[in-house]
């Protein structure tokens, strides 16, 4: 999603992939892609979207909200990631994105960033090419201490 995007353009665009895949945006899958579409850079679990959900509409209830996560990681609008710490945590997915961009999870603090550059191009290739296997997709998480967390060690 580009900067020039604005939050009302996502919506429409993602209201229009949903009914192009046989869903309506009913007013409980708005709110629901409203709180990622808010907190885009955050890797909400299920369980805080719902809290952020609920301040929006005090009627969902957390089974909607799982439904409404799996129907967009299905029709690839959210992708759906899990870390070590066991937690599914929910990311949209880039506008034009082939593949899912890369993380760096600090072990210390958990805090987690995004690599949106594909490093993996050429290890695709090469997968391809030697192993005769044709990627679809990948995931890749980088596990380490961020630099935050390093200055705190230094001091």
């Amino acid at each position: 999603m580009g900067d020039t995007m604005t939050i009302s353009d996502s919506l429409k665009k993602t209201k229009k992939q949903l009914h192009e895949s046989g869903f309506k945006l009913t007013p409980q899958r708005e709110a629901t892609l409203l709180v990622l579409l808010e907190n885009e850079k955050d890797h909400l679990s299920a369980e805080e979207i719902y809290f952020f959900v609920k301040k929006k509409n005090a009627d969902i209830g957390l089974a909607t909200v799982y439904r409404t996560l799996e129907i967009l990681t299905d029709i690839k609008i959210v992708d759906k990631i899990s870390f070590d710490d066991g937690v599914a945590r929910y990311d949209l997915r880039k506008e034009g994105a082939a593949h899912f961009h890369h993380h760096l999870l600090c072990l210390e603090c958990g805090n987690i960033e995004e690599i949106e550059e594909d490093l993996l191009r050429d290890v695709e290739k090469i997968v391809e090419k030697d192993f005769h296997f044709l990627v679809k997709d990948h995931r890749l998480t980088f596990h380490g201490i961020c630099q935050h967390c390093q200055a705190l060690n230094q001091s």
